[in-house]
């Protein structure tokens, strides 16, 4: 089942094509990667998909309980209320609350109760308010944060901050994931963990993750498909075997004389 359709996107900053034409149709419950050099427009794409810029041409549909929505153009948060929700390459939590405040904000999106509520704490609110907290800690369970749930987020290493990240993403119940460089800066054996640790995300929480990654052990190691991007052009599509043989990926990164 298609969950998410983008057809010949085109992004364009002044003179400058940030991405071209460029097409995907993402399956539920896979695990799709998307690569290039540095500059090829990855979290372009990414940014079009989630709302932060609006596409120049081209059409994104997101399909949810077999209704068609087209997302073009709509904002960050009414995407994320539909089920789009994305990390950054550079990290952006919030570091001066604690851990599980992180989290906790995450709930907000489906959040029910009006500020009369939250004011007067009424018992529709407070139940809420448990639930999410229950939620969120489930989630620093799952990434491994417990101990850390009342530090602040700034005290934390890069590699758990990363699925700091991860778990406030994951309070928002996205269908579809969008993960940005997740093992950026994070050692060989984070990068083994954090591998396990997305493969056991997607199938306890049902989701479709689209990721853009310059390690390729986690690309080759977890996607079953990968797209490969070059100066806002898709120059490749396949398994990881035949982009690892495709000669114009290997020219991308590597160039010819």
């Amino acid at each position: 089942m298609i969950m998410l359709k983008i057809d010949n996107v085109t992004v364009k900053f002044g003179g400058l094509t940030a991405v071209n034409s460029f097409k995907l149709e993402l399956t539920k419950g896979e695990i799709v990667g998307l690569i290039g050099p540095n500059g090829a427009g990855k979290t372009t794409v990414f940014n079009v998909i989630t709302g932060v810029y609006k596409p120049t041409e081209g059409k994104i549909t997101f399909i949810k309980d077999k209704s068609k929505i087209n997302i073009t153009g709509l904002r960050p948060d009414q995407i994320s209320k539909l089920g789009i929700c994305r990390t950054f390459q550079n990290i952006r939590l919030f570091k001066d609350l604690t851990v599980l405040e992180n989290v906790f904000i995450g709930n907000h999106l489906r959040i029910k109760s009006n500020i009369f509520s939250s004011i007067l704490r009424l018992p529709n609110y407070t139940r809420e308010e448990r639930e999410m907290y229950e939620k969120s800690m489930y989630l620093l369970e799952r990434v491994g944060l417990t101990k850390e749930k009342d530090e602040k987020a700034y005290s934390l290493p890069y590699g758990k901050q990363r699925r700091l990240e991860i778990a406030r993403a994951l309070a928002t119940n996205p269908s579809i994931l969008l993960l940005d460089e997740p093992a950026a800066g994070m050692n060989p054996q984070e990068t083994k963990e954090l591998m396990k640790f997305i493969e056991s995300i997607k199938d306890e929480f049902d989701l479709t993750i689209f990721l853009i990654e310059h390690h390729m052990e986690v690309v080759m190691g977890i996607c079953k498909r990968i797209l490969v991007l070059d100066y806002g052009i898709s120059i490749a599509e396949g398994s990881p075997r035949e982009i690892q043989n495709n000669p114009k990926v290997v020219q991308a990164y590597l160039g010819v004389e």
